[in-house]
C-alpha cells in the first residue's frame, strides 16, 4: 500500500447506501449497469422493481470517460446507487492515456466505492498491450486512492493475478468470475471476493455450479452485472437488478442453506468490502 495519510477526497453526496431493514431479506448487487442504454424506456421502474424486491444497495461501474456523466446522474438520481469509476477492457479502443488524468479527477469530485470495471479480456480480439497498460496504471491509482477494484476477468485469471501480486490494492471483486478453484483460492489470498450472478443459474454450468458450493460463503458476493449475463429463467432477455434475490435462492438451493443465510453472508461481505458496514 502507499501512503493514505493525506487527505482523502470529499465523499460524494449520493456515496451512502440505503440503510438495511431488518424485517426483511436485504440484497447487494455488486455490479450494475443501470445507466446503460437498455434502461432508458424504464430506467425508474426497474430501480422501483429492484428495491422491492429487496435489493436496496447497487454499484454502478463506469466503463469509459464518456460515461462517467450517465453514472454520476443515475447514482445521484438513485439513492442507493454507488458509483465506482474506470476504463474497461473492452473500450480499449475509445481510452486515451489522458483518460487517466481525467479518472484522477473524477474520484477527486466524487469518491467512488471501487475503481471499475477494469480488468483483461482474453476472450475478444483487442489489443492486449493495450489492455494491460490500462489495467496497470488502474491498479496504480486504486491503490494511491485506497480503493478495490472491480475486475473483469474473462479468460484472464492468471494474468491479472500476476499484476495483483505486484501492485497491491485493498482488495475488490473478481466479477462474473469463471476460474478454477486454485486461482479463485489466489484472488481470496489477495483480499478479494468472487462475483456470482446469473451465469451459474443455469444447469450446465457445472464448474460455476461447483465453485458456488465449495467457496466458502463468506468470499462469495452477488451480482446481476444488468442488462447483461441474464440468469436461466430469463434466457436471452435483459437482465435486471431485481433478479437479484432469486439468483440468491439459487444459491442457497444449491448450498443447501436457508436463503436468508445467504443474503445475510453476501450483504454483509459487500458492505464490509466497500467501507459500508
Amino acid at each position: 500500500m502507499t501512503d493514505t495519510t493525506k487527505t482523502a477526497p470529499p465523499v460524494a453526496p449520493f456515496l451512502r447506501a440505503t440503510p438495511i431493514n431488518p424485517a426483511a431479506p436485504s440484497y447487494f448487487d455488486t455490479h450494475c449497469h443501470l445507466d446503460a442504454a437498455e434502461f432508458d424506456v424504464d430506467r425508474d421502474a426497474v430501480y422501483a422493481a429492484a428495491i422491492a424486491s429487496g435489493v436496496d444497495t447497487l454499484v454502478i461501474p463506469a466503463v469509459s470517460r464518456d460515461n462517467f456523466a450517465a453514472v454520476a446522474a443515475t447514482c445521484e438520481h438513485f439513492p442507493g446507487c454507488l458509483p465506482a469509476w474506470g476504463l474497461h477492457p473492452m473500450a480499449v479502443d475509445v481510452h486515451r492515456p489522458e483518460h487517466l488524468a481525467d479518472l484522477r479527477a473524477q474520484i477527486a469530485a466524487q469518491r467512488p466505492v471501487a475503481i471499475g470495471e477494469i480488468g483483461l479480456d482474453l476472450f475478444v480480439d483487442l489489443d492486449y498491450p493495450t489492455q494491460e497498460y490500462f489495467y496497470v496504471e488502474q491498479l496504480k491509482i486504486a491503490q494511491e486512492f485506497d480503493l478495490p477494484v472491480l475486475l473483469h476477468c474473462r479468460r484472464a485469471n492468471d494474468p491479472l493475478l500476476k499484476h495483483l501480486r505486484k501492485i497491491r490494492v485493498r482488495g475488490g471483486i473478481a466479477h462474473a468470475f469463471n476460474g478454477s478453484p486454485q486461482q479463485a483460492d489466489e484472488f481470496i489470498k489477495l483480499g478479494f471476493k468472487l462475483g456470482f450472478g446469473g451465469a451459474f443459474t443455469w444447469p450446465r454450468a457445472n464448474n460455476l455450479r461447483r465453485l458456488a458450493v465449495d467457496l466458502p460463503l463468506e468470499a462469495i458476493v452477488l451480482e446481476t452485472d444488468s442488462p447483461d449475463i441474464p440468469p436461466a429463467w430469463i434466457g436471452r432477455g435483459r437482465n435486471a437488478p431485481g433478479e437479484l434475490p432469486r439468483i440468491a435462492q439459487t444459491l442457497a438451493d444449491l448450498r443447501q442453506v436457508d436463503l436468508a443465510v445467504v443474503a445475510q453472508a453476501t450483504t454483509r461481505s459487500a458492505r464490509e468490502l466497500f467501507g459500508l458496514a
